[in-house]
């Protein structure tokens, strides 16, 4: 503050600011001047930015305040300003030098009266009738008897408690509870997301998905249930796949979710009357149902059973609808014979007739001519065609007997040639060619034996060399002859001899 005060330069009487030394005064001044404030006014531009921010103002019959509220203090607001709502907002004045300008930073807002919220109420009841959220063909019925219920509502609260009872009163059901805050700047989102959390669990999961949603919250101020009246609760009422009940409040109070809901109940208690059927009255029904329906069935049978005695009576006997049948019967059997012997005379005079007409000379021309007919055709057929054709077909026979011989012959060399490759090789891999370098193969009855305990221990053996097979006994009996045959004679004449 020194530095601001120096003194004046000669012949002036107030001293210099740089612009930015007199924007942060005067910024300094109203926030410590003010501090955090309240101020009451009518809501005038609303625009939120790409930043996510929210610029507004507050105005009255001959001022206008400008308002700002950051992003990050969005989700904190108990209510979104909307154009043409009176409010209070809670906040500090504060100056933006870069534009010589001062606004409020509101991190608060509530609305000024109930007079205020029913308009405010009125008009998204217009906007969301508009769009066609309340019309009744997109309602959704109700289940008649839904296995499973989810309720929305606070758990600490009577409300659950009622429509369990209820509930276990009429037909006990399985109940999913989602917790939610019923009042407050957190009401609505919370309650938003608990009806899609419904929706969007998995039929037959480990948590099933319910058959039928019960929103609830008990009786309250305007203010209260103004969480209920959210257009984002509202929404997603109407896009619930899940019938939903709506029960916010008493009987003479009403939100918007009652009319996106696809029932509305007056009560808690009366949502768990609409949601499941009195078991005792069921069963009764049943009861009541199932004897009309064996009272209907026995009275069916009485009344076709008289219809058949009288459709009985009025037949006539069986002997009264044989008799002329039997008498037709007797009259066509007395004249199949005489029918029988003169369809046999018939046929015998016909037969007469035709042979009288087959003649000997007659049968000879028909012969005559018909052999006459057979030369006529054989000479016109000639043999030539048949025979070339014959001589194409032997010579096409020759050439494939030919290829046939030439392939067998190459598939012959082929298969001689590997199989000598093959045993060539067999040669190359063959033990023999070993046995040709000095090596030999013991054998006894167990098999090959490698090690010199196996053969100690073996029976007799069999040593195969390169050009025959030699056998011995077991190794015993060959140690023991061994240690008795003669030792052969030293040959000491070409030797020098013992010196002793």
């Amino acid at each position: 503050m020194s530095d601001l005060f120096d003194d004046p330069q000669p012949g002036q009487n107030a001293p210099e600011f740089t612009v930015s030394e007199i924007s942060g005064e005067v910024k300094r001044t109203l926030e410590g001047t003010f501090g955090r404030i309240r101020v009451k006014g009518e809501v005038g531009r609303v625009f939120k930015a790409r930043s996510g921010h929210l610029y507004y103002d507050i105005k009255d019959d001959r001022s206008v305040l400008a308002c700002t509220t950051w992003k990050g203090q969005i989700s904190g607001l108990s209510v979104v300003p909307e154009e043409g709502l009176e409010v209070v907002v809670t906040g500090r004045l504060t100056a933006f030098g870069a534009q010589s300008k001062y606004n409020m930073n509101v991190d608060e807002v509530a609305v000024a009266g109930q007079g205020a919220l029913m308009a405010l109420l009125e008009k998204r009841k217009k906007q969301l009738e508009a769009e066609g959220l309340f019309a009744p063909e997109r309602k959704k019925p109700l289940p008649y008897l839904p296995q499973i219920i989810g309720v929305v509502t606070s758990p600490s609260g009577a409300v659950i408690r009622d429509i369990l009872h209820r509930l276990r009163d009429r037909f006990p059901r399985k109940v999913l509870v989602w917790p939610v805050a019923v009042q407050g700047q957190n009401c609505a989102p919370e309650v938003a997301r608990a009806i899609d959390g419904f929706n969007r669990l998995t039929p037959g999961g480990a948590l099933p998905r319910p058959d039928l949603i019960i929103v609830a919250r008990g009786g309250g101020s305007i203010e209260d249930l103004w969480g209920f009246n959210e257009e984002i609760v509202a929404r997603a009422a109407a896009a619930s796949q899940i019938p939903l009940i709506s029960a916010v409040g008493h009987e003479t109070d009403t939100t918007l979710i009652d009319f996106t809901s696809d029932r509305r109940a007056p009560t808690p208690t009366a949502a768990a009357e609409l949601a499941v059927p009195v078991r005792l009255e069921l069963m009764a029904w049943a009861e009541n149902q199932g004897a009309r329906l064996t009272r209907a069935a026995g009275q069916a049978v009485q009344l076709r059973r008289q219809r058949l005695n009288d459709l009985s009576r009025a037949l006539p006997k069986p002997d009264t609808l044989l008799e002329t049948p039997r008498q037709r019967l007797d009259r066509i059997s007395d004249r199949l014979p005489n029918a029988l012997i003169q369809g046999v005379q018939r046929r015998r005079l016909r037969l007469s007739e035709t042979a009288a007409s087959l003649r000997p000379a007659t049968l000879r021309t028909l012969v005559q001519s018909r052999s006459d007919r057979l030369k006529n055709l054989s000479s016109r057929l000639t043999l030539r065609p048949i025979q070339r054709e014959v001589t194409a077909r032997k010579d096409a026979l020759a050439r494939l007997a030919q290829r046939l011989d030439a392939a067998q012959t190459q598939r012959i060399d082929r298969n001689r040639q590997s199989l000598a490759a093959a045993g060539r090789q067999l040669e190359i891999l063959s033990y023999k060619a070993t046995l040709e370098r000095g090596y030999a193969v013991v054998r006894s009855g167990e098999g090959i034996l490698t090690t010199k305990t196996a053969a100690a221990a073996a029976g007799p053996l069999q040593i195969e060399f390169a050009d025959g097979i030699l056998d011995l006994g077991a190794p015993e009996t060959v140690q023991e002859a061994k240690k008795s045959a003669p030792k052969p004679p030293s040959d000491t004449g070409g030797s020098q001899g013992s010196l002793f």
